[in-house]
């Protein structure tokens, strides 16, 4: 490790002319999803070229059959250092409605929200461009002091991510040996609070099923067939309420498989973040959990496989009211799956539950909507540990280790196609309004971030 002083203070001293080169990226509209930015698109990656080949990156745009990559390498200052890919996206959402913006949202200012608070406006300057370009700055005071960098770095970033990303597995596969790195640094999620920053170390994984129960070949009618005949709506609801019993647990066999406890260190330090039952489902009108009886809101949405209803349909829906007994029924229902769960394991033992539960004469027809393993970074690696103490070194209060109830699509692919599990550290706070009008970041979370990178880096 290195005396850092020199290196932060070269931060500090760059940070108006890192705002100039935040505003001048802000300021091309580099929205994915609609074709007419398309030239737009291509002059962000152009200019991220050109900023990362000043820093001494071999850095280059590539292309794609949407928009294209940026790809840049820069070789360690020793031989023995560890080599890191850095991951972020230059593409932004779209503006609309454009009148509820209180300034153009290409053209960025620092705004004074009063109580010393000043934030930066415009579209992108959370979601992602602020972000990835903490990194690039802290690369660039550590390259002004020292000549060289800590550790070999790959960037990719890329044009899509708004927009799916359809280009990012065949480029991921088609450029794997390139792009392979011992671990990867993703910059695209949040802070705890504004004082406290967070390491995202788990990702719950998604089985996605659609399922539609069919009995008789037409809509009956509930006076001369009920009672008789079945129902598929009564069949389908049964179905679904024995997906889980009466603590909470899902009931599927081998559902648990690969789900392990959180340790009791990792529960104790969320239990000091004041996220509890009445703080978290109060915000929604709501006051008790439904997961698992025993487990606190943050275990139960951060640590813990979930089976949920989100969709059920049949019958007579219309105004008024028909007698008829459906001929078939439908519902949609997924799975959040967390350790090493295994996504095409919990889809047949879902539709195996189901055709057990089925009468002789219904037939059920399934259609799958995705699958994706949930991602966990061990919470002892020494990646997180390095990480985690560098980063409360420079905050306010120590960082905390999370979890993330959904999923980042691009942390999977670096795991499936690269083999390399991600270190996701972001400064962007829950009221950055990222894809809504009005999107900020604020001052301390790009000049801190700046900051935290460069202790990062060095730590690592």
């Amino acid at each position: 490790m290195t005396d850092l002083s020199t290196v932060l203070a070269r931060a500090d001293s760059n940070l108006s002319s890192s705002l100039e080169r935040l505003f001048d990226l802000v300021r091309i509209p580099s929205i994915s999803t609609d074709p007419a930015y398309k030239a737009e698109c291509r002059r962000a990656a152009e200019w991220l070229v050109a900023a990362l080949t000043e820093l001494g990156f071999d850095a280059s745009v590539r292309d794609t059959p949407g928009h294209p990559m940026v790809v840049a390498h820069h070789a360690a200052g020793r031989a023995d250092a560890p080599h890191v890919l850095f991951y972020g996206h230059y593409d932004v959402q779209p503006v609309d409605p454009l009148e509820l913006w209180e300034s153009d949202p290409f053209d960025p200012k620092i705004k004074d929200l009063g109580n010393g608070r000043k934030v930066v406006t415009g579209r992108g300057t959370s979601d992602d461009k602020g972000q990835l370009l903490t990194f690039v700055e802290a690369c660039r005071a550590y390259k002004e002091v020292h000549g060289a960098l800590p550790v070999t770095i790959t960037i990719l970033f890329e044009g899509e991510e708004e927009s799916g990303s359809p280009s990012l597995k065949p480029f991921l596969e088609a450029n794997r040996d390139e792009l392979k790195a011992e671990y990867a640094l993703v910059c695209d999620t949040s802070m705890w609070d504004g004082e406290t920053p967070a390491i995202a170390a788990t990702l719950r994984g998604l089985v996605g099923e659609e399922l539609t129960i069919t009995a008789a070949d037409r809509d009956l009618h509930s006076g001369l067939f009920g009672g008789a005949a079945a129902n598929p709506i009564h069949i389908l609801a049964e179905i679904l309420a024995g997906l889980r019993d009466e603590t909470g647990r899902v009931t599927l066999d081998g559902f648990y498989d690969g789900v392990e406890e959180t340790p009791e260190n990792i529960k104790a330090s969320w239990a000091t973040l004041g996220r509890d039952a009445t703080s978290f489902l109060g915000e929604v009108g709501l006051s008790e959990p439904s997961g698992e009886k025993g487990r606190s809101v943050l275990e139960l949405t951060w640590a813990r496989p979930t089976c949920e209803v989100n969709g059920i349909w049949g019958g007579y829906t219309g105004e008024g009211f028909k007698t008829v007994i459906a001929a078939k029924a439908s519902a949609k229902v997924s799975f959040r799956l967390v350790g090493t769960q295994d996504p095409a394991s919990i889809r047949e033992s879902f539709r195996a539950y189901v055709r057990s539960k089925l009468p002789a004469d219904c037939r059920v027809d399934f259609h799958e909507h995705g699958a994706s393993p949930a991602i966990q970074l061990a919470f002892d690696s020494p990646v997180l540990t390095k990480a985690k103490s560098a980063l409360s070194e420079e905050w306010p209060k120590p960082a905390v280790v999370v979890g993330m109830g959904g999923s980042i699509p691009i942390v999977g692919d670096f795991q499936t196609y690269l083999g390399m599990d991600s270190l996701l550290v972001g400064y962007g706070l829950i009221d950055d309004r990222i894809h809504s009008p009005n999107e900020k970041y604020d001052l301390t979370s790009f000049h801190k971030g700046i900051r935290s990178w460069i202790r990062i880096l060095d730590a690592l």
